[in-house]
């Protein structure tokens, strides 16, 4: 389907499902296409926030909390840490973990890619009079968070 095309489908045509995964797509293109130079890609670049969101942060927290299954994540974090963007300690509580941080190279890389994305949000914003920025995050993340927690409950029903 053409951009043209698409813009004259009504909304409420479009299941919202749709709508996201086609804006997460074209913001992965987008990003991908801009973090080239960087030499990372959008996975990484999520894991890199996980990762300096939380101090001490093991891998499979970082699996955990990106919704990647743990083989993926020791993957990337072997690419990020090739790169020196991370490095990895083992845990002294839980010796069969490794701690993973942000070095110098991770932190001035992680800020590069904060002001690429803002370059993105800035652009997305431009003239973009339907409903305001703030109340649009606030929205999407509660949908985030009713995603999960419907998510969650399918997965104790499974247990049963």
């Amino acid at each position: 389907m053409t951009l043209e095309e698409f813009k004259i489908i009504d909304p409420a045509a479009l299941p919202i499902g749709k709508l996201i995964m086609m804006a997460a797509r074209g913001h992965n293109i987008y990003l991908n296409r801009h973090l080239n130079d960087l030499n990372i890609n959008t996975t990484q670049l999520h894991l890199l926030f996980e990762i300096a969101h939380q101090k001490d942060i093991n891998q499979d927290k970082i699996a955990s909390r990106c919704n990647i299954n743990k083989s993926a994540v020791a993957r990337s974090i072997r690419k990020l840490e090739e790169k020196e963007l991370v490095e990895r300690k083992i845990d002294e509580n839980n010796r069969r973990q490794n701690i993973v941080s942000l070095t110098y190279k991770g932190k001035e890389t992680l800020n590069e890619c904060i002001r690429r994305l803002d370059e993105w949000e800035r652009e997305i914003y431009h003239d973009f009079d339907i409903i305001d920025e703030e109340t649009f995050k606030k929205a999407l993340k509660e949908l985030v968070i009713r995603t999960i927690e419907l998510n969650q409950k399918g997965d104790s029903n499974d247990k049963k």
